[in-house]
């Protein structure tokens, strides 16, 4: 995080008509990179560093009394510093700001506000069951405390690790980049402190509905009130001789990433099977530690579906020229000990394979406890499922989108937390829509990508810009019958912001 000051001190005072309504200057307030925001005749001062990565806010877009973070959406109230929506958790530090004589002062921090006292009231659970422990049950524990749930919470997860920060698995911690200490997204303190009791390698047999009650494999019972499904996916696994060899690893949990990055430390040559984004983004990161990579996929551009063709051979591109050696418009056949020999008979060295070929959503459990199924878990808009009282969140729950008309199920990590706050919300009886608009971001050496909305199906892409490797300044837009439903952009972190806030007020 850089928390270098530059600007003016603003506890020395700035005169008002130097700051237009609606606008952010950046300046610092005791020893902080501070934000003097201006709204009609008030003023706030927030923090000027994003909590989830530390993105500078003021690259960012005020919206109406919010800062969006530029690098990841993250959103902060200008009034309290409180982080509104994910992948911050965290809020910012927030000042008082007193106006004399034409000039707005920044006086003492204002000290956070405890979470407020929920009254008692019909339809509160008792109890809240959570099972999962990825982003979107982590988020809603959280939430839950966040607003004053006083109740117990238990977090049933079949990692044995806590909740971690999954995006960077495949990118900072595993190129080098980023500390095994940046992975955790809460420390065990954290929930002993808000009394969430957190369950690790605790598998899930069975949901009894009837008498609301989880019963674990080992026979272990937790009775709730209301529940929250969020099993996440699970990796397709490879179905070829040699899958199961010790050198053949897939990542999704933490304990995958410590495991491949022990192995990368020692290999020379990978296989990186599979050009989805946590393939490419593995490969980009085994180049950082100097292994080399031979990406093998059955399609003939990488990311054709999700990014179109000139993207996606942008991104070929971007790898070769980083010496990724690709076999598209093939797979994989077998795997031995030091190879692995592919469909056209091609013989590939390697004393590592990463396998990436996509995920499926862990229904196994909503399927068997009969709840409505349609690719992933059915819900309302409110992400209640078939069954009242209980909730499905994150990467198997497929909701009505207001924008497309369609129901969809997003596999993104913002998403999965955005769904836990509101699914949290929605248990205490708040009863808000879920209408936050798809977001996610891919970084693969110096490349960043990051995706705003959601194009399933699309039958135009336009470029408006440049993406060569003389220069990465983009704005891509997925349409679907003249419908705009996506926009990528390229080193245009505001022109993502719009995007988002265009998708959020289209009607």
């Amino acid at each position: 995080m850089n928390n270098t000051l530059s600007g003016p001190d603003l506890t020395r005072g700035i005169t008002l008509s130097t700051i237009a309504d609606g606008a952010m200057l950046l300046g610092h307030a005791h020893g902080e990179p501070a934000l003097l925001v201006r709204r009609g005749d008030k003023l706030f001062a927030i923090g000027a560093v994003c909590t989830h990565y530390g993105a500078p806010l003021a690259d960012g877009l005020l919206v109406d009394d919010t800062v969006r973070c530029p690098w990841h959406h993250a959103c902060f109230s200008v009034r309290t510093g409180e982080a509104l929506r994910p992948p911050a958790l965290d809020p910012v530090s927030c000042w008082h700001v007193e106006q004399r004589d034409g000039t707005a002062y920044v006086g003492a921090k204002l000290e956070s506000v405890g979470p407020p006292s929920l009254p008692a009231q019909a339809g509160i659970p008792e109890s809240v069951v959570i099972v999962g422990g990825g982003a979107a049950g982590n988020a809603a524990a959280e939430m839950l405390r966040r607003l004053g749930y006083s109740g117990r919470i238990t977090m049933l997860s079949s990692d044995s690790s806590l909740p971690c920060d999954r995006p960077n698995l495949s990118k900072g911690y595993l190129s080098g980049a980023a500390s095994a200490q940046s992975n955790p997204l809460r420390s065990a303190d954290f929930y002993r402190e808000h009394r969430i009791e957190v369950r690790l390698d605790a598998r899930v047999a069975t949901i009894d509905t009837a008498s609301r009650r989880v019963q674990l494999v080992d026979g272990t019972r937790h009775p709730y009130d209301a529940l929250l499904l969020a099993t996440g996916a699970e990796p397709v696994q490879l179905k070829v001789p040699g899958a199961n060899l010790p050198h053949v690893h897939y990542l999704r949990t933490l304990a995958d990433s410590r495991a491949l990055v022990a192995k990368a430390q020692v290999s020379k040559r990978a296989v990186v099977i599979g050009a989805s984004f946590i393939g490419l983004e593995v490969a980009a990161s085994l180049r950082a530690r100097k292994i080399a990579v031979d990406v093998v996929a059955p399609d003939t551009v990488p990311m054709l579906k999700i990014l179109g063709a000139e993207v996606g051979t942008f991104i070929r591109a971007l790898h070769e020229r980083h010496g990724v050696m690709f076999h598209l418009g093939t797979a994989a056949a077998s795997i031995d000990e030091r190879s692995v020999t592919l469909q056209n008979g091609e013989h590939l060295p390697a004393d590592l394979v990463v396998v990436g070929i996509g995920v499926r959503p862990a229904i196994a459990l909503a399927e068997q406890a009969g709840f409505a199924i349609d690719r992933g878990v059915a819900v309302d808009e409110h992400l209640e499922t078939s069954i009242p009282g209980i909730f499905a969140a994150g990467d198997i729950a497929r909701w009505p989108d207001r924008l497309t008309g369609e129901r969809i199920r997003v596999e993104h990590w913002v998403v999965a937390e955005r769904q836990g706050q509101t699914a949290a919300r929605n248990i205490l009886g708040r009863q808000e829509r879920f209408d936050a608009v798809p977001f996610f971001w891919t970084e693969q050496y110096d490349f960043g990508l990051a995706y705003v909305g959601h194009a399933e199906r699309w039958d135009n892409a336009e470029i408006d810009g440049q993406l060569d490797a003389a220069k990465q300044d983009c704005t891509i837009t997925y349409r679907r019958s003249g419908k705009k439903l996506a926009v990528a952009v390229v080193h245009r972190d505001l022109k993502g912001l719009h995007a988002e806030v265009e998708f959020e007020r289209a009607t």
